[in-house]
């Protein structure tokens, strides 16, 4: 198991560690790192299945459409946390997940290109 696929899902555990108790909404909390959880699991279960289309066109069509659902599907855990709290919440929420993406971009970006797929 590579850890540095994970790093983001460990910083929501320590950040709610610190965050918790220094005043940061509980509820907000919840929803932004419950949104970027799901966000993390439509990631995982839409890669596995676009990595069985082989035409280029097709596979690049799907992973942006997967790509700009998932940010969307974040934008509405903002927006829910808003809704159903209030400002605060919608903050935290809108901080935990710009912090998580932050990180998970970082290691990708860490991690060179991506494997398994070569040009043609």
């Amino acid at each position: 198991m590579n850890l540095s696929r994970y790093i983001d899902v460990i910083v929501l555990a320590i950040g709610a560690a610190v965050a918790i108790p220094l005043g940061a909404p509980v509820g907000g909390y919840a929803i932004g790192a419950g949104t970027w959880l799901l966000q993390r699991l439509v990631q995982g279960l839409d890669a596995h299945l676009i990595a069985k289309i082989t035409a280029p066109v097709k596979h690049l069509g799907y992973s942006l459409f997967e790509a700009f659902g998932r940010v969307w599907l974040l934008a509405g855990g903002i927006i829910v946390a808003i809704v159903v709290g209030h400002r605060a919440w919608g903050l935290t929420a809108a901080l935990i997940i710009v912090v998580a993406y932050s990180v998970s971009f970082a290691v990708r970006v860490a991690s060179g290109p991506p494997q398994g797929r070569t040009a043609r």
